[in-house]
């Protein structure tokens, strides 16, 4: 299992202060809207300079119409990224054609799909999606693997449930980790670090408990002493 920090400060020079601080580490570092639509580029070369070993995770959930999103696939993988997602829900010929687009690109990044984001909880989720989390996190799943995805975004709870029923190497990335059981704050299907690895998680996000800490480095040094 892996550990994925999230850069979710808010200003470019805060996100660099913290990747500074955990420089040392072999983690991923995750980079969602807010700072790759503040900062663009620029925070992933910087974060590379910083420490060229970082892994990076572009978190922008590509949803579109199939070839909109195999472009701006094809346009990521030049940033020099090792993961980005898209949302499950635009469709398996949408991922498919994702994934198409990608084996024209040498060394391309893993690409992940969203099935359920963690902030719903299961009646929230109905509203839109008239189906149980659970069914409809593994029809998203099943989906993406048919259509050569790498993995999913889940949260813990679907992990297992997801691998059984796609393939053991099918990755599982998973938000919402607290990881010794701190304040869910806005998520609602939150887990720790004992949960995501019962549930065969490959990739913990942890952001909140982290970039609030006052020692992030000595939280992220706990962390990696679990997995």
């Amino acid at each position: 299992m892996k550990l994925c920090v999230a850069l979710d400060l808010p200003t470019f020079e805060e996100n660099i202060a913290l990747a500074r601080q955990l420089k040392d580490f072999d983690i991923w570092l995750k980079v969602g809207f807010r700072s790759y639509i503040r900062d663009g580029k620029k925070i992933l070369k910087e974060l590379k300079v910083i420490n060229p070993n970082f892994k990076i995770f572009l978190d922008l959930k590509l949803y579109d119409i199939p070839n909109t999103m195999a472009d701006a696939s094809e346009e990521i993988a030049k940033l020099g990224v090792d993961m980005f997602n898209v949302h499950a829900s635009s469709g398996i010929i949408a991922m498919r054609t994702v994934m198409e687009r990608l084996k024209e690109v040498k060394n391309p990044p893993l690409v992940l799909a969203v099935t359920a984001l963690t902030s719903f909880d299961d009646e929230a989720f109905k509203e839109i999606y008239h189906d149980d989390i659970d069914t409809k996190a593994l029809q998203f799943a099943k989906n993406a693997h048919d259509a050569g995805i790498n993995g999913v975004v889940c949260s813990a709870h679907e992990s297992w449930m997801i691998k059984a029923n796609t393939d053991n190497s099918f990755l599982t990335l998973t938000p919402g980790i607290r990881p010794f059981g701190e304040d869910a704050g806005d998520q609602k299907r939150v887990a720790d670090i004992k949960m995501a690895k019962e549930e065969s998680v490959d990739f913990i996000v942890v952001g909140r408990p982290i970039y609030k800490a006052d020692n992030p480095k000595e939280i992220v040094q706990r962390i990696l002493s679990h997995l």
